[in-house]
């Protein structure tokens, strides 16, 4: 049975679409000096010690017999997709990439019933297809304006929202009862290691000491891990945890609408039918909101 969603659980996923949704433009200012694999092994070394802390204080406490599901989030849930982002937008305005992650709460739904044995009511199926549609018709419309380099990338998106939703469910089967900082502080100390060995293999000290504006684009990246990653993954941890993993994958409805508004900004293109495609994202949340499956 459904939990009924209550006011906070609305503010908690409005302000994790602000935080989201404000992640591709940082994505982009970082990829202006910095590689795909920099920006995704910042993101992830600067999230790991920022959560190093909190980890070192709460080692003992935490159940190591389930470090297979830590695994899973940290990996499934942050470490590929930020890989995975950050290589889709040498190719894909940042507008079209966020439009393009609404895809998540699609492949929680599909995820949740093939593995998870989830039920899903007709009411949360169709508004799941309504904001789907807007997303098409947003992702058409960017294309058609030319901000996409090479189609193909898209696929790379759709990948990250698949792992976003294996990591939803994994934390509302197996981790339902383990507190959201503590997951978020030992999934993060788990992919660190890697997204470490993957920054210092690369030239990035060379090119922040070359490039006239290498710290301003560090700084960028460390905005988008301490606030669109360590802040929102406790946030969304939670707000899985109190609600439902489809309710909480909602959030990728609302993050175009934020994405488009700043690509607007950085002399992306919006037309009107960009919001035509948002009115309909947001039906599809609103449609959604039906009791019914998990």
């Amino acid at each position: 049975m459904e939990k009924n969603i209550s006011l906070s659980s609305w503010l908690i996923l409005i302000l994790l679409a602000l935080t989201w949704g404000s992640s591709y433009i940082l994505i982009k200012k970082g990829l202006v000096d910095f590689s795909p694999t920099q920006v995704a092994g910042l993101r992830v070394s600067i999230s790991a010690l920022a959560f190093l802390p909190i980890f070192l204080m709460r080692y003992k406490t935490i159940d190591w017999s389930r470090w297979q599901a830590l695994m899973i989030v940290g990996f499934a849930g942050s470490f590929f997709p930020a890989c995975l982002f950050a290589v889709a937008q040498t190719e894909l305005s940042s507008s079209v990439t966020g439009v393009l992650s609404s895809l998540t709460p699609l492949f929680t739904l599909l995820i949740g019933i093939m593995f998870f044995k989830a039920s899903a009511a007709w009411m949360k199926i169709l508004g799941v297809l309504v904001g789907l549609l807007g997303a098409v018709l947003l992702i058409v419309l960017n294309q058609e304006a030319g901000d996409v380099n090479n189609p193909y990338f898209s696929i790379l998106v759709v990948l990250a929202t698949m792992g976003y939703g294996l990591s939803t469910y994994v934390v509302k089967t197996y981790l339902q009862d383990v507190g959201s900082i503590t997951i978020s502080a030992a999934a993060f100390t788990i992919i660190g290691i890697p997204g470490l060995i993957m920054l210092l293999s690369s030239d990035f000290v060379d090119v922040l000491q070359t490039s006239e504006t290498g710290w301003e684009s560090l700084g960028y990246i460390t905005i988008l891990a301490l606030l669109g990653t360590v802040a929102a993954s406790i946030l969304f941890f939670k707000l899985v945890q109190i609600t439902n993993p489809v309710f909480a994958s909602m959030v990728s409805y609302l993050t175009p609408i934020v994405a488009v508004g700043w690509g607007a900004l950085d002399n992306e293109v919006v037309t009107i039918y960009h919001f035509v495609g948002m009115v309909l994202i947001l039906l599809g949340v609103y449609i959604s909101r039906n009791r019914g499956g998990n």
